[in-house]
């Protein structure tokens, strides 16, 4: 598995506007994109005015073909006018991990 994060800063009253723009024009996008199997907004709990997007991929193959097609591009764009600064991508691979809980 694949995640990226791009990290978004606005002024703290854009927030609704972010979520608004977010859930209703930009996750049916991703979601429709080749290997893609999420997305997510995380809304910073200490700075109202901070966002992270999470895009979760099949592989590293399809995040990097989703962005190299231009559509992350204009994705983020939707938001530009809403940013105090420029938003930041990072990507990670994820590796399985074996945990069993116990039930006491």
């Amino acid at each position: 598995m694949y995640v990226r994060l791009t990290q978004i800063f606005s002024m703290p009253e854009h927030r609704n506007d972010i979520r608004k723009i977010y859930y209703e024009d930009i996750v049916p996008v991703v979601r429709s994109q080749q290997g893609n199997r999420g997305a997510w907004l995380l809304e910073s709990n200490e700075n109202a005015g901070e966002c992270i997007s999470l895009t979760e991929w099949t592989s590293q193959k399809d995040a990097v073909e989703y962005e190299a097609s231009g559509v992350y591009v204009n994705l983020v764009n939707m938001l530009k006018h809403l940013y105090t600064s420029k938003p930041v991508l990072k990507s990670y691979k994820v590796e399985g991990s074996k945990v069993s809980a116990a039930i006491i």
